[in-house]
């Protein structure tokens, strides 16, 4: 399998310079093994540290179970799933499993239509953002796999659209990006609030990227 690398830029908050990267379109062993010898001890970090300052459980980072290992065995030879990820300074910083084919639009004015799901989206925990946390490492690598997940559809003629179930720490986020927050899901698990981008919302992300 053949990977492509695109160039991306993130911002290095300590010093606010824009740092180059890369965005890949597969998630590979090195992803794996830097978040098992990486992320995972960072996160085991973080958590311990949450406990000694007794915050409550329920403010602790909502993906903390997530096993990326396991998410990528789930779709083990399945031409309808793709993996993306972004790697900077020698390092994954994100990663992102998407559906490009299982998945409908529920918004009126585009019910029924293809669109790309999101099936997870996550950075490492240094990327983390919140009142609890130091300042993340990296900005932007959120935002660049979303306009990933959108070009994979722009490049099939779909016109960009996306959907995703999101878990209430990060429904700022995708509010933020553009898109409609449809509230929580009787039918899905946990109740997580459902979020779909329409082709107007999404050319107006696009153009807020581009700097227009």
């Amino acid at each position: 399998m053949t990977v492509t690398i695109s160039p991306v830029v993130l911002r290095k908050v300590a010093t606010n310079e824009a740092i180059d990267a890369e965005l890949r379109d597969a998630i590979e062993q090195q992803q794996l093994f830097d978040w098992v010898l990486h992320w995972q001890p960072a996160l085991y970090e973080r958590l311990k540290a949450l406990a000694a300052a007794r915050v409550s459980p329920d403010n602790w980072p909502q993906s903390a179970h997530w096993n990326w290992v396991a998410k990528l065995n789930e779709i083990k030879d399945l031409l309808a799933h793709q993996t993306l990820c972004v790697v900077c300074e020698g390092m994954t910083q994100g990663l992102m499993r998407v559906d490009t084919v299982g998945k409908r639009c529920r918004l009126d004015s585009q019910k029924g239509l293809n669109l790309v799901y999101i099936d997870y989206l996550e950075v490492a925990p240094w990327n983390w953002d919140g009142p609890y946390f130091d300042p993340p490492r990296y900005r932007g690598i959120g935002t660049i796999l979303l306009r990933a997940a959108i070009e994979i559809r722009l490049a099939e003629g779909f016109k960009g659209r996306i959907g995703l179930h999101s878990l209430p720490q990060s429904t700022t986020f995708y509010e933020r990006c553009g898109l409609a927050n449809r509230g929580p899901d009787a039918a899905y698990q946990s109740r997580l609030p459902y979020f779909e981008m329409t082709p107007e919302q999404v050319q107006a992300f696009l153009n807020r990227g581009s700097g227009k």
